[in-house]
């Protein structure tokens, strides 16, 4: 029989985290459009739980969001400047004074949570968020991911990169980050039991095996090169579009 889930935070009811997030209030609206890949077969993704642990911020699943009536509303509104966090030329650059001093609309940024083949694919359908203009971090701590082989330099998980975003808006004067270690406690304590879990032998239908340090891996290569879990911030250039 199938374990009993908690269908807010996706993961098994006796593991489930709800009571563990911290509640962060921004003034920035965050998106977070989900591949449905995503949504169905990545249990330890951190996309589900940023997004419950801010308020002001939603969360869509689908393949496009070209014919996405809610997402496409969204875009449509004129009370809200919409970005994307993307790879690509950057419309917010606080390293060079692009702050947008004289917009007193609030930010809606919009984070496509898939591998980095899905995500690709997800931004090739759907022209809309093409046309919108790009946000630029960096530079940016290294990832802090464990449980997950990094595809490169720069890249982070979903909730690393909401944390670098909102780091970056606080100092840009665009929004206030009251509780900047609560996002990354969270991430440390969802790595610490999977890596617990990994460690027990006697724990069934597990990896049966720790994880090894990131540093030890080899670079991944083939589909796992390609797969994203993690968005790609470039310090300085942006990379080439997909």
């Amino acid at each position: 029989m199938p374990r009993p889930m908690c269908y807010r935070c996706a993961w098994p009811t006796a593991l489930c985290w709800c009571a563990q997030l911290p509640t962060l209030p921004t003034r920035t609206r965050f998106v977070f459009l989900m591949h449905p890949m995503e949504f169905k077969h990545v249990k330890a993704g951190t996309g589900r739980l940023t997004h419950l642990s801010l308020p002001n911020s939603e969360l869509h699943v689908a393949p496009e969001f070209e014919t996405h009536a809610p997402v496409r509303s969204l875009l449509a509104d004129p009370a809200h400047h919409v970005l994307l966090l993307y790879p690509g030329e950057p419309a917010l650059d606080p390293a060079a004074g692009t702050i947008f001093p004289d917009d007193p609309r609030p930010l809606t940024v919009l984070l496509l949570d898939a591998t980095w083949s899905c995500a690709r694919k997800m931004l090739r359908l759907s022209p809309c968020l093409q046309r919108l203009p790009r946000l630029r971090l960096g530079p940016v701590t290294p990832s802090r991911y464990l449980i997950k082989q990094q595809p490169a330099p720069g890249c982070l998980s979903t909730l690393e990169a909401v944390h670098e975003t909102l780091l970056t808006l606080s100092a840009a004067g665009l929004d206030t980050y009251t509780q900047p270690a609560a996002l990354l406690d969270l991430f440390a304590a969802m790595q610490a039991r999977q890596l617990a879990f990994a460690a027990d032998p006697a724990r069934p239908g597990y990896r049966r095996r720790p994880y090894t340090p990131p540093n030890e891996r080899a670079p991944p290569t083939g589909q796992s090169a390609r797969r994203r879990n993690y968005l790609r911030l470039p310090p300085h250039t942006p990379p080439s579009a997909p």
